[in-house]
């Protein structure tokens, strides 16, 4: 088995991809046991697939959430699905102490662009290792971003928010990092 610091990052917003949204007909809900972690605090919660957790874990990469859910994710969303607590990134703004002032003028360069927001961050955190983005919010202008300031291979997942992560999605993130965990 490849060592985790060699496997491809691979990093995973929550809504959209985890909790659907958006469609006109009702979504399917799952419970997770007597228990139901977050259930009251957060009804969308229920929208996750608990497959979901070992589907992720079966891709040969390092999780990482990528979520404005933050550590939050950790709480409501691993325990749903069977994943152990995840590195998070600290996207913009959700901290003082990481250079925050320095970085709103790149960030509000970036959102004028039409760069996402997480796209600079998620990059710097990769810091050159082959990374899986899986998000509901990606466009041309972020690949092209990543193409032109990320060394290595980068796969950015744009997941379709109304449905979220699906046998299709799960058989190109797998693919994908297959060929990179092997490199």
């Amino acid at each position: 088995m490849t060592p985790p610091a060699r496997l491809p990052l691979l990093f995973l917003d929550v809504d959209g991809p985890l909790i659907p949204f958006g469609a006109s007909s009702p979504y399917p809900t799952f419970e997770t046991g007597p228990e139901d972690p977050g259930a009251r605090e957060n009804p969308l919660l229920a929208r996750i697939n608990p497959q979901h957790g070992p589907r992720l874990t079966a891709l040969p990469c390092e999780l990482v959430w990528a979520t404005t859910w933050m550590e939050d994710a950790n709480t409501w969303v691993a325990p749903r699905i069977g994943l152990p607590p995840l590195p998070v990134v600290g996207l913009p703004g959700s901290s003082g102490a990481d250079g925050a002032a320095a970085g709103y003028e790149e960030e509000e360069e970036d959102l004028r662009n039409g760069l996402h927001w997480k796209t600079r961050t998620l990059v710097a955190r990769a810091a050159g290792r082959p990374f899986v983005w899986v998000d509901d919010e990606i466009t041309g202008i972020d690949r092209s971003w990543v193409a032109v300031h990320h060394p290595g291979p980068a796969l950015l997942h744009r997941v379709e928010p109304r449905r979220g992560l699906g046998d299709g999605d799960y058989a190109v993130l797998d693919a994908w990092l297959r060929r990179r965990a092997v490199a």
